[in-house]
């Protein structure tokens, strides 16, 4: 099994990745525990930009305080296009995504199994 990269609390890089994302106007900021479901990450956060330039300036404010901090930033993803940036902070992986590339794909809905109020009104019916 690999070995873990030290990092400051997993819950403070996960706070200071969303102060930044606010600080540059992110919009939809989620912050999602997933300690739960995976030993990949702890948190994952996703964020829409207004647009690919966004997305991209976003992502870049991110990895620049990453540096100024000294935090240990494992890699990026999608920067070219600016569709969908993932910068992966070892325990905190961040997802900056275009408004209809996020409700393209959803992502919250894969990782985030919190029960919602529409699902205590539904019954699941047995399949035989």
């Amino acid at each position: 099994m690999p070995t873990k990269v030290k990092q400051p609390a997993t819950k403070k890089i996960a706070d200071r990745a969303i102060a930044v994302l606010e600080d540059h106007k992110a919009i939809d900021i989620r912050c999602i525990d997933v300690r739960h479901l995976t030993s990949l990450m702890d948190y994952m956060i996703v964020a829409t930009g207004r647009s690919d330039r966004h997305v991209r300036s976003l992502a870049n404010a991110l990895l620049e305080d990453c540096r100024e901090r000294d935090l240990k930033v494992l890699g990026t993803e999608g920067e070219k296009t600016g569709e969908w940036v993932l910068v992966d902070l070892v325990d905190v992986v961040v997802h900056v995504m275009l408004p209809r590339v996020r409700d393209f794909y959803e992502i919250e809905k894969l990782w985030d199994i919190s029960p919602r109020r529409d699902d205590a009104n539904h019954t699941h019916q047995r399949i035989q």
